[in-house]
């Protein structure tokens, strides 16, 4: 794998955590640094919640100035994954050997670093905990991604997006997806701000952040095609390998496209493991498991335990006893208290993550069957835990 540059922060494994494990980091170290450098970049300054100044992350991640920038995030495009992978890309592998590494949060999944990036904080600031997590009003599971049984966004995530931070100060901003995620919840919680240019093909996106930066601002481009591939072939699949090119080929043309002077920034928002089916476990058909639970969130590699009232202590001691080695089980006071959610959390945002939470070891995962559909729990690729391959994820950098 290549190396990051000597001056470029790097995750550091926490000596507390057993090998392996990577605590995240929500500093200039992590993924929510991202957009904050590159305001710093475009000369916006604006300091997060969780004190990023967007000229000291700018300047951690050595990023140059620019009138244009251009931040893609690739869905499930870790780091190791990449680094693995990288005879499929030929152009983002000429971008490794001066990566900067850094973390994504925790949970390491979509909607946890998802929101972290979007407003340069971190999980227990902005309440987006998971794939699934407790709604505190219904007491029932909403889903993080698709915003069912959630929430309204402005009711859970309470900080201003960066983009929309952006754009009031005066900077062009533009968002290129999917049209259905034009409006979504997780668009409105995290990503808000500007206009959406809305494409389904990725040379669509491409197209469009090209046409919008024939003038200074920022645009962010996502990509979810890659994890798409990972969830239901595994990282090291030819599925996957198929994308990471088609990927490869439309991000070396959108560096050629745009004007002298831009800076393409791709990053993503966690990594992958694939999963061994003989180390799965059900809470459905585990007594031990399930007993004293009430409710299972988050997903097979991160688990939300939500206990029955007085049996927090002996759910997490009968967790721990089952699945030994595969698993780390923490009560969520410590969690809070190793900082894996995040400085200064609102305890409003917190009180939606599990009385137990689980980050799951080596290829092992915890399901729930009774609420948990059949296609996902025979996913191939899963992430959401403090492994290094999900938890490193690049920052690749191209100035034109």
């Amino acid at each position: 794998m290549s190396e990051a540059p000597a001056d470029a922060p790097a995750p550091v494994a926490d000596p507390a955590l057993p090998p392996g494990l990577v605590a995240p980091e929500y500093g200039t170290r992590g993924l929510a640094a991202v957009l904050p450098a590159a305001a710093g970049a475009l000369g916006v300054g604006l300091t997060t919640a969780t004190r990023l100044v967007s000229e000291t992350a700018r300047g951690a991640l050595d990023l140059p100035r620019a009138e244009r920038v251009c931040v893609v995030l690739v869905d499930g495009l870790g780091h190791l994954n990449l680094a693995e992978r990288a005879g499929h890309a030929p152009f983002l592998r000429s971008l490794l050997p001066d990566a900067r590494p850094l973390t994504s949060t925790f949970p390491s999944t979509t909607a946890a670093a998802i929101g972290a990036f979007g407003t340069g904080t971190a999980p227990g600031r902005t309440g987006m905990l998971g794939y699934t997590q407790r709604n505190p009003v219904t007491r029932g599971l909403a889903n993080m991604v698709s915003w069912e049984g959630a929430p309204a966004p402005a009711e859970l995530q309470r900080e201003e997006p960066v983009l929309a931070r952006l754009a009031g100060a005066g900077v062009a901003v533009t968002s290129t997806g999917p049209a259905r995620f034009a409006g979504s919840g997780m668009t409105v919680a995290a990503l808000r701000g500007g206009t959406y240019a809305s494409a389904e093909p990725l040379a669509g996106r491409v197209d469009a952040a090209v046409r919008a930066l024939s003038r200074p601002g920022l645009v962010y481009l996502y990509w979810g095609e890659v994890d798409k591939a990972g969830h239901h072939h595994g990282s090291a699949s030819w599925q996957w390998g198929d994308e990471l090119e088609a990927l490869d080929r439309e991000l070396a043309r959108l560096v050629r496209s745009v004007p002298r002077g831009t800076l393409v920034l791709v990053t993503a928002d966690h990594g992958m493991v694939d999963a061994d089916p003989a180390l799965r476990r059900d809470v459905a058909t585990d007594p031990a498991l399930a007993r004293g639970v009430e409710l299972v969130g988050g997903e097979p590699r991160a688990v939300h335990v939500y206990t029955e009232p007085g049996q927090t202590a002996a759910v997490a001691a009968r967790w721990r006893d089952v699945l030994g080695d595969d698993a780390l089980v923490l009560e969520r006071d410590e969690v809070l208290a190793r900082g894996f959610l995040g400085p200064d959390p609102r305890p409003e945002a917190v009180a939606s993550a599990g009385d137990v939470m689980v980050a799951l070891r080596g290829r092992a995962t915890v399901v729930d069957s009774r609420t948990q559909t059949p296609a996902s729990l025979t996913l191939v690729g899963v992430h959401g835990s403090l492994t290094e391959r999900e938890m490193r994820v690049p920052l690749l950098v191209a100035a034109t």
